[in-house]
């Protein structure tokens, strides 16, 4: 049976955040705490979506030695679990979270190249979740080994089935999704990755609008470009609105996109007017922020913070 919403994770991730009360590069900095949570980009927009009260399946691949993290989630979250276990264990991403700056800094590593065999059971399990009306988001980086083109190959086949198709990436793979013969619903890009592809810097509004707008003539629907601390920009082909987020205390920026992207997803399921559906995901991304890991407060908090924003129009 086809889910209302799809998450892949071909390469996830524990991610581990050391608390710091500063960082300071180059020195022996003692952690004041350390917690552990599951991720990867489409576990935490899994995560989010059913704290928002959603029905969303999880599908990917897992580590089979160090699956129990992921296992607890899904089960506390009432997230259907679809991903195929593959021998050793799921990646561990470092995030360093310095308390005074309240910044993160990451350290990815790369994850392990999963068999052929593996990888047809993961899309198998996507395609089986996948049908009219559901809305897949394709999110996060690739294991080693996989073509650039696999999240492009996978959009023409989820598309082709009458699911909506919502993807956050980076680099090849991203430039593959945009250069593909069948575009997505939505991208989100952020301001660094969309200049990886446009080749050239974006330093000011105007131009990152110019090269959404590009974006929107090769047939997507929706660009969102988040901009951190400066909010979102969000361009369709009738409109273009920014979002700044409000002013909040931050607990950990980890997760702040993906709870973007599954804002994004829970507003275009709903179809939702662009304000509106602008204010929805900036508040899902804001409401994450005061809380660690991957996880929103609840959906009426959520609604309180969506309220209380607004949709710049932009010329």
């Amino acid at each position: 049976m086809a889910a209302p919403f799809v998450t892949l994770s071909l390469n996830p991730a524990i991610d581990q955040t050391v608390v710091l009360e500063a960082l300071r590069p180059g020195a022996v900095n003692l952690a004041r705490d350390s917690l552990r949570h599951a991720g990867g980009k489409g576990i935490n927009v899994a995560a989010c979506l059913a704290d928002w009260g959603a029905f969303v399946t999880a599908t990917g691949l897992l580590g089979e030695a160090n699956d129990a993290p992921f296992r607890a989630l899904f089960a506390a979250r009432g997230i259907a679990d679809c991903c195929i276990r593959i021998p050793g264990e799921t990646r561990t991403n470092i995030k360093l979270l310095d308390e005074a700056k309240g910044d993160t800094t990451d350290i990815n590593l790369p994850g392990s190249p999963p068999s052929p065999e593996a990888l047809d059971q993961a899309l198998a399990a996507l395609h089986a979740a996948t049908g009219p009306g559901t809305t897949a988001v394709l999110s996060g980086s690739l294991p080693p080994g996989l073509a650039a083109e696999t999240y492009a190959d996978l959009t023409g086949l989820l598309v082709e089935q009458g699911a909506r198709v919502v993807v956050d990436a980076s680099g090849a793979a991203l430039s593959a999704v945009l250069a593909g013969p069948v575009m997505p619903h939505a991208v989100k890009p952020n301001r660094h990755e969309l200049e990886g592809w446009a080749g050239h810097a974006l330093s000011d509004r105007a131009a990152l609008l110019a090269v959404a707008r590009a974006l929107i003539a090769r047939g997507i629907g929706l660009v969102t470009v988040s901009l951190g601390a400066e909010g979102a920009l969000f361009v369709t082909v009738e409109a273009a609105v920014l979002v700044h987020p409000p002013e909040i205390a931050v607990a950990s920026s980890v997760g702040a996109g993906d709870a973007m992207v599954a804002g994004l997803a829970a507003g275009l399921a709903e179809t939702l007017p662009l304000p509106a559906l602008a204010c929805r995901a900036t508040a899902f991304a804001a409401a994450k922020l005061q809380r660690p890991g991957a996880q929103l407060p609840g959906r009426a908090a959520v609604e309180a913070i969506a309220a209380g924003l607004r949709a710049e129009p932009l010329d």
